[in-house]
């Protein structure tokens, strides 16, 4: 089988929608170039790559590259993509260069293009997120590893929202806690919490291949019996009251349902949100703080912000 790489010139803000409409447009794998990874520094020893090419990497902004088979529909398919990219702006992302190219792949070629970028890697003072075809045995005693197949999930789990994210569950989950995840993607945020102590999470995002993936994700991780995956619309026709809400989408979206959040969550809970880009911090803060939220905690990684906020 053939395959088409498709190649969007964009910005970071940009990454995390542009990535979402990639996979529902049925893109197997999603690859990230940003050449802020030309610069960090990278512990070896992890298995995470760091002899990289400067020339795949833009001068500024960032590659979001996905892989189409190629077939009577691929036309027709990259049309629908474009459209909803250019969509965004009503949201008021900065889109940046958005070019988009194509270039064809053969099936070898395809497996190679995505799976060289991930690796293992520690994404806090406990997780390391492997792949499922790595070999790699733990390097201390509580470690906790987590397997994702991103080949079918919407990202590898070492986005600098859902590391943000992880290291909050982290912090302030306790053992048996009841976890909402809105927007769960590929159930990153709802394994780590049942791997942390939750006892139970319900895992709710609107698009049907999401709620595949966190089903198939769980299972890899024996997780399948806590973790309940469920298509729904955010919080819609919630009516239990849960421990901590975990939310790593667009600001955008977190300031539509903070009033909904803060009926389902307990007293003395904790809604952590993240997905926030740096210019719109302030107006999450305030929409939090108008629902009657108390901000305790604003963490930063690059251009992203993870709010913490706890219900009096």
């Amino acid at each position: 089988m053939k395959w088409s790489e498709l190649c969007i010139h964009t910005t970071n803000e940009a990454i995390e929608p542009i990535s979402n409409i990639l996979h529902e447009a049925g893109a197997s794998g999603v690859v990230i170039e940003d050449p802020q990874d030309l610069v960090k520094e990278r512990d070896t020893f992890m298995g995470e790559i760091y002899e990289l090419n400067p020339e795949d990497y833009p001068e500024e902004g960032v590659y979001v590259k996905a892989y189409l088979p190629v077939n009577s529909f691929l036309g027709e398919t990259v049309e629908e993509i474009k459209e909803a990219i250019n969509n965004l702006i009503v949201h008021e992302i900065d889109l940046g260069h958005n070019k988009i190219t194509m270039s064809e792949l053969n099936e070898e070629d395809w497996a190679t293009a995505w799976k060289k970028y991930y690796k293992p890697v520690k994404i806090s003072e406990t997780f390391t997120i492997i792949p499922t075809w790595e070999d790699y045995q733990p390097v201390s005693s509580d470690e906790i590893i987590m397997e994702l197949d991103p080949g079918m999930a919407f990202g590898t789990g070492t986005h600098p929202t859902t590391v943000l994210s992880i290291q909050a569950i982290e912090q302030y989950i306790q053992k048996d806690d009841t976890i909402i995840d809105v927007g769960a993607g590929s159930g990153v945020l709802s394994i780590a919490s049942v791997l942390l102590g939750a006892k139970e999470v319900y895992a709710y995002d609107l698009d049907d291949v999401a709620v595949k993936s966190t089903t198939i994700n769980s299972k890899l991780n024996n997780v399948d019996q806590q973790v309940h995956a469920k298509q729904n619309n955010l919080l819609d026709h919630v009516d239990y009251q849960a421990d901590m809400i975990v939310a790593n989408i667009l600001a955008e979206i977190i300031v539509r349902f903070t009033d909904k959040a803060y009926e389902n969550l307990k007293s003395g809970g904790y809604f952590i949100s993240s997905g926030i880009i740096q210019n719109k911090r302030q107006d999450v803060k305030d929409q939090l703080v108008k629902s009657g939220f108390e901000v305790v905690e604003t963490n930063q990684m690059e251009d992203w912000t993870c709010i913490i906020a706890r219900k009096p």
